[in-house]
C-alpha cells in the first residue's frame, strides 16, 4: 500500500470507531455498538471482506486512543512477507500475535482452535500449523516465556455445596432428524465431594442451555454458596447475576485463560473422554443423556475417587445437614427482567407481543418479570411491589369495551335516560 491507501484505510476505521471514541458512553453501550457494528456489512477500502470482527473494532479504539488521537495509529502496519504466507491476512496474523500474547501457555493448535472458535480467522481460510508456527517465530513468540511464576496452590472446599465448579465440554456429533449435529456437555461438579449435581449433553454452549442445567443441578442437590465459571460473555450477564444474588450463591469467574481454576471440572471432562463416550453406542441426544446419567450413578457416584478416597456420593451425604434446599419459588428465580415505559394506551411491548398494564401506571417506568417458554405470563413490578400479570392486548375485545371517560356535569357510563331523572 502507498500512502494514500493507507490513509484511506485508516479514514474508514475512524468512520467506524468515531461515536466510540469521542462521546460519553454508559457502561454497555460501547458493547451494545461494537456488537451493531460487527454485524453490518461494510465498504472497507482495498479488501474484498465487508465484515469487521468486534475485536478488531476493539483493537481500532484501543489504538487510536493509546495513541492520544493520531490518525496515524489507524494505518495498517506495513508487513513483511518473508518466512509467511501470502495467505493470511494482516489483521489475522495480528489476531493470532494477540492471541498469543493472552495464551502464553497454550499449544499453538489450541491457538488455532480458538481463533476459529472467536470467528478470528476469514471465512473458507485454514491457517495450517507450520504457517502458525512461522507467524510467531517472527515474532519471537514460538518459545515459552520463563519469568516469575505465579503462586498456585491445591485447594478443597471444607463441605459439601460450598464450592461447585462449571464448564462447558465440545461433545461428539449426534443425530438430529436427518442431520448430525455437534453436542455440548454442561457439567457442574462439587469441590468436596466431587459429585456431580447434574450434567447434560445439549445442542448448544448458549447461557439458556446452561440455565437450563444449572436449574436441574439446583433442584436434584441444593444451592451452592460459591460458583466458579469461566470468564466468557455469557457468564458475565446481568441475569446470571441477579439469579445468583437472588439465590445467595457468589458468582466467581476464574482469571481468562486460567483453566487452573476450574481444574476438577476439566479433570472429569477427561474422565468423560477416555472411560465414557469410548463405550457410548447410541446415535440421538437422547440416547447420550440416558446413558451419560446411567454411567454418573452406577459407577462415577459409587467408586472410590483417587483424591478423596471415598465415593463421591457417600462424601456428599457426610453431611447432608450443611445442605441448602433450593427454593420452592424457584422458577421464579430463573425469570428474565425489563424494564418498559407504559405507552398513554396502556401498551408494553416485549419480543414483539403487546400487553396492556392498569392505567394508574401509563408513564410509568415498570420491570416485567417473564420466562421465555410462558412468554404470556408477565409479572408486573412496580417500586418493589408485584401488582400481578399483565394482559395479552386483544384488540377485538377492545373494540368492544366501553371508556371511562368522564365528562363536565355528568358521571361516568351516564345515558340520556339518566340525565333525564337526575
Amino acid at each position: 500500500m502507498n500512502e494514500k491507501m493507507r490513509e484511506e484505510v485508516a479514514l474508514f476505521r475512524f468512520g467506524v470507531i468515531s461515536d466510540l471514541v469521542c462521546s460519553r458512553l454508559e457502561p454497555g453501550e460501547m458493547s451494545t455498538r461494537i456488537k451493531e457494528k460487527s454485524e453490518q456489512r461494510w465498504q472497507i477500502p482495498h479488501s474484498c471482506r465487508s465484515r469487521v470482527a468486534e475485536s478488531t473494532i476493539r483493537r481500532w479504539a484501543t489504538l487510536y486512543q493509546n495513541s492520544g488521537g493520531q490518525l496515524t495509529s489507524l494505518y495498517p502496519r506495513p508487513r513483511s512477507d518473508r518466512g509467511r504466507s501470502r495467505r493470511v491476512d494482516e489483521e489475522t496474523v495480528l489476531s493470532l500475535v494477540k492471541l498469543r500474547k493472552e495464551m502464553p501457555g497454550f499449544p499453538v493448535a489450541k491457538l488455532l482452535e480458538e481463533m476459529e472458535k472467536r470467528k478470528l480467522t476469514p471465512p473458507g481460510m485454514t491457517i495450517s500449523l507450520s504457517t502458525a508456527y512461522r507467524i510467531l517465530k517472527q515474532e519471537g513468540l514460538s518459545g515459552k516465556k520463563t519469568g516469575e511464576q505465579v503462586d498456585r496452590r491445591r485447594y478443597e472446599a471444607q463441605y459439601p455445596n460450598d464450592i461447585w465448579q462449571s464448564d462447558v465440554m465440545h461433545g461428539p456429533k449426534v443425530e438430529v432428524g436427518n442431520q448430525k449435529r455437534k453436542c455440548y456437555l454442561i457439567g457442574f461438579l462439587d469441590d468436596h465431594s466431587r459429585l456431580l449435581p447434574h450434567a447434560e449433553f445439549y445442542l448448544s454452549e448458549k447461557l439458556d442451555s446452561w440455565l437450563d442445567a444449572f436449574r436441574k443441578a439446583l433442584l436434584t442437590r441444593g444451592v451452592p454458596r460459591k460458583l466458579y465459571v469461566d470468564n466468557g460473555a455469557a457468564f458475565r450477564s446481568r441475569h446470571l447475576e441477579k439469579i445468583c444474588a437472588s439465590l445467595g450463591i457468589a458468582l466467581v469467574h476464574t482469571p481468562p485463560y486460567t483453566p487452573q481454576g476450574r481444574g476438577k471440572i476439566e479433570r472429569w471432562f477427561r474422565t468423560v473422554r477416555s472411560q465414557f463416550l469410548p463405550g457410548f453406542l447410541g446415535g440421538s441426544l437422547t440416547d447420550i443423556n440416558v446413558a451419560l446419567d446411567l454411567w454418573i450413578r452406577e459407577e462415577y457416584h459409587q467408586r472410590r475417587h483417587s483424591s478423596t478416597a471415598q465415593a463421591p456420593l457417600n462424601r456428599f451425604g457426610e453431611h447432608i445437614e450443611l445442605i441448602r434446599a433450593a427454593p420452592r419459588d424457584l422458577e421464579d428465580h430463573f425469570r428474565k427482567e425489563v424494564r418498559r415505559r407504559v405507552t398513554r394506551d396502556r401498551t408494553v411491548s416485549i419480543n414483539n407481543r403487546l400487553f396492556e398494564a392498569p392505567t394508574k401506571f401509563i408513564g410509568e417506568q415498570i420491570s416485567l418479570l417473564y420466562h421465555e417458554y410462558k412468554p404470556e405470563r408477565v409479572e408486573i413490578r412496580h417500586k418493589g411491589r408485584s401488582h400481578g400479570l399483565l394482559v395479552p392486548l386483544d384488540l377485538k375485545i377492545n373494540s368492544e369495551v366501553r371508556r371511562d371517560k368522564p365528562i363536565q356535569g355528568k358521571l361516568p357510563f351516564q345515558t340520556m335516560e339518566d340525565s333525564h331523572e337526575l
